[in-house]
């Protein structure tokens, strides 16, 4: 998290130098990563309930590290994309309970609708927060790095006990590939919407993290239908 996100308005003060509170939010994801292994070493159901935890914890020490070390940009970012990871639960419900290509295992905790895990109302912060602070903010080095990231996730959840791709789905390394054109494009429009929405009102910031949603919905929608269904065929 080395970069300074740029100023969204005239009359924003100077950023602070893009090092700032660096060590401290370099311990935080640490501390996820660790906390995460200690998790998902349990068994269930203890697994899903510290699954949560972990999750939940990175969050609030997540804008607390922000916070303490002056860094408005950062602490912006992350409140924004935790209001994204919340709504990001409808997407994952969908590809779980319609479409059929995604499944939650069991591990414990609570679950959404007996599909989704609770614990995944936190879950999409670290990721997107990764990809849209080393991108400066810039929407194409967010898609880029969402990408890499999200592709990194893909490899090992289902190893992980996390998540898992079902269904006709073409798969590469074991992932999806359609997945991975949708969440470059989240990458792009979380840090386009950020972009736009910085010093809105609270309802115009909610409703921009919710239009995100939405569009990753509709883009892993398309790219499973261009990637898995449909047959190109012209006919007459």
């Amino acid at each position: 998290m080395t970069a300074t996100l740029p100023p969204s308005g005239t009359d924003t003060p100077p950023a602070p130098t893009s090092r700032d509170g660096l060590g401290a939010l370099v311990a935080v994801h640490a501390a996820l990563l660790a906390g995460g292994a200690v998790a998902l070493s349990l068994d269930a159901p203890a697994q899903g309930w510290g699954v949560l935890v972990c999750v939940v914890a990175y969050v609030a020490a997540l804008l607390a590290v922000c916070r303490a070390a002056g860094r408005d940009d950062l602490l912006a970012l992350a409140g924004f994309l935790a209001v994204v990871s919340v709504f990001q639960l409808l997407p994952d419900w969908v590809l779980a309970d319609l479409v059929g290509t995604l499944r939650f295992p069991d591990t414990g905790g609570p679950r959404v609708d007996d599909v989704i895990p609770l614990a995944m109302v936190a879950m999409w912060v670290a990721p997107l927060f990764v990809a849209v602070a080393l991108a400066g903010g810039r929407p194409g080095r967010a898609a880029l790095l969402s990408a890499l990231v999200f592709l990194g996730a893909e490899v090992l959840a289902p190893t992980l006990g996390l998540w898992e791709p079902v269904g006709d789905t073409h798969r590469l390394l074991g992932v999806a590939v359609y997945v991975v054109p949708a969440e470059a494009a989240l990458g792009w429009a979380a840090a386009t919407a950020f972009a736009l929405v910085r010093h809105r009102p609270l309802p115009a910031r909610v409703g921009a993290a919710l239009a995100v949603s939405t569009f990753y919905l509709g883009a892993l929608v398309l790219a499973h239908f261009v990637v898995d269904v449909a047959g190109w065929r012209i006919t007459a």
